[in-house]
């Protein structure tokens, strides 16, 4: 009897000591907060990340605009309609082994960029996939209860927003959920465009949302860029024509530094503070912004080459926000 009793222990001691020897462990991954990649066979108490689950494509969101389900009011007004999903769950490898819990509209950072005509009537149709509560809010001019603001839309909720696009120019949007800089500085912005009646000249049109990333949450910014992904146009610089028109929408969304700015090498720009007039504010090579500030920026290149554009904060041009232009003769046009 003393020796089964003795047996018992024995194999009891051997499964609590060594459990591989009685059960096979598997194996996980996970992705820390700096980026590292770490495998175990123990329990992970904070599972931070998983791998990359967003992918998003800077040269892409350049000249890429959503003009929505198009239809035709009964007082003939154009109705434009947007489904804009919300997610706080997603992860990007915003540099190389850098990766960060990014919260997204439409699965990207920044989310779509919305265009309207002046006078059509815009309807969003948002949808909150996330685990926070999220809300849109859109700078321009509408009703209180549209305002992305009081009406806070839980996990699984959904909300319309309706308004006339008004004004013309170019106009931020992000969600307005408090901690507000938590919010913003995890990616929920994107860019809104109502475009006058009588429209713009034409022009090859381009999108730059100035941006940046904490990645070790001390309010200090450790990455900064054009669209999300650090030097990402220095080293995919963006064609262009000689001799053609080039038209920027550029809003700054830069969360904890109280401004940014944008300089163009060899050449200078008009600007249009915020795109609501027709008529340029200035010529000059540079404009610095404070969050949520925008304009329209419109330049031509006379001779071919390559012409850096960046933040003139040297800081933030050494920390990723730096580009080229690479302008080609018009008889070798960029299609």
């Amino acid at each position: 009897m003393l020796t089964v009793i003795v047996a018992a222990v024995s194999i009891s001691l051997l499964y609590f000591v060594f459990p591989e020897l009685t059960e096979a462990q598997t194996e996980k991954t996970f992705v820390t907060h700096s980026g590292a990649i770490i495998k175990t066979t123990g329990d992970i108490i904070d599972p931070v990340y998983l791998p990359q689950t967003v992918e998003f494509d800077p040269q892409k969101y350049l000249r890429e605009f959503s003009y929505g389900h198009i239809s035709t009011l009964d007082d003939g007004r154009t109705l434009r309609e947007f489904t804009i999903i919300a997610e706080d769950d997603k992860i990007m490898e915003i540099s190389p082994g850098v990766f960060y819990n990014v919260w997204t509209f439409n699965g990207t950072v920044p989310g779509p960029t919305i265009r309207a005509t002046e006078g059509d009537l815009v309807r969003i149709h948002f949808i909150n996939n996330g685990k926070r509560s999220h809300t849109m809010h859109f700078h321009g001019i509408h009703q209180a209860n549209m305002d992305g603001v009081f009406e806070s839309v839980g996990p699984g909720g959904k909300f319309t927003y309706e308004w006339d696009a008004i004004p013309v120019g170019v106009h931020p949007y992000h969600c307005h959920v408090m901690p507000l800089e938590e919010h913003i500085a995890h990616g929920l912005y994107g860019v809104y465009i109502v475009d006058p009646k009588e429209g713009r000249p034409k022009a090859d049109e381009m999108v730059m949302v100035l941006n940046g990333f904490d990645t070790d949450f001390d309010t200090e910014n450790n990455f900064y860029a054009a669209n999300s992904i650090p030097f990402y146009y220095q080293h995919h610089p963006i064609q262009i024509n000689t001799n053609e028109l080039v038209r920027i929408y550029v809003v700054n969304m830069l969360e904890f530094d109280p401004i940014n700015n944008f300089h163009l090498h060899g050449n200078l720009y008009y600007y249009y503070p915020t795109g609501t007039d027709t008529v340029p504010f200035t010529f000059t090579d540079m404009i610095t912004l404070s969050q949520s500030e925008r304009g329209i920026m419109e330049f031509e290149y006379t001779y071919p080459g390559k012409y850096l554009f960046h933040a003139h904060k040297v800081e933030f041009s050494e920390k990723g926000w730096v580009g080229i232009f690479l302008a080609k003769n018009s008889d070798d046009k960029v299609e």
